[in-house]
């Protein structure tokens, strides 16, 4: 009798096919996921931001920002720069309505 060395190619294909599937299944989630987190980052940027319109209307005798470039550029309200869309890799319109960022214009 003889002993069996080695993977027959049956064997290995089948390993193949599994991984395929497995992969054919995985990878949109993934890709969802990643979209899903820039929406959300997007979202906690834009809360930010009109936070920041607040507490720059507190420090400023309740005078609001006319243009978002007000406070963005401040290191004293972004020390790091101003955020930008991670969806579309721009930043925000630079117009305010009714002195906040207008989420609904900004809709992914």
């Amino acid at each position: 009798m003889r002993n069996k060395r080695g993977v027959t190619l049956v064997e290995l294909l089948i390993v193949v096919l599994i991984l395929g599937a497995l992969a054919a299944i995985a990878i949109p989630r993934l890709t969802q996921s990643a979209d899903t987190a820039k929406k959300n980052a997007c979202s906690t940027n834009l809360d930010i931001i009109n936070s920041q319109i607040e507490l720059y209307a507190a420090d400023n005798n309740s005078t609001y920002p006319t243009t978002l470039t007000v406070i963005t550029n401040s290191l004293t309200y972004f020390p790091d720069g101003p955020p930008g869309c991670p969806v579309i890799d721009a930043n925000y319109p630079d117009a305010l309505v009714n002195d906040r960022v207008d989420k609904s214009a900004h809709n992914h």
